[in-house]
């Protein structure tokens, strides 16, 4: 338990960080998608380097960090 709610933390720090949600993307495609990005993250083994790049931007970044297995969905749903 305390490993997903350790990595659900981190995806919505990272989905902040860069504005994904900022737009409002919703709907069945859009929860499928999430739903499989929490899967992906709690598998990474990339964590501390997500904590470090999360502690690096505080006031948020244009894209997500370049080698989370989630960057180009979070990344496509800020340009929705």
């Amino acid at each position: 338990m305390e490993r997903l709610n350790e990595r659900a933390a981190l995806m919505g720090r990272m989905i902040e960080a860069i504005g994904a949600m900022d737009n409002g993307p919703a709907g069945v495609q859009t929860g499928q998608a999430l739903r499989s990005a929490a899967i992906r993250c709690v598998r990474c083994t990339r964590s501390e380097a997500c904590r470090k790049w999360l502690a690096d931007h505080p006031r948020g970044a244009d894209r997500a960090m370049a080698d989370c297995p989630n960057a180009s969905l979070f990344n496509s749903l800020k340009d929705q």
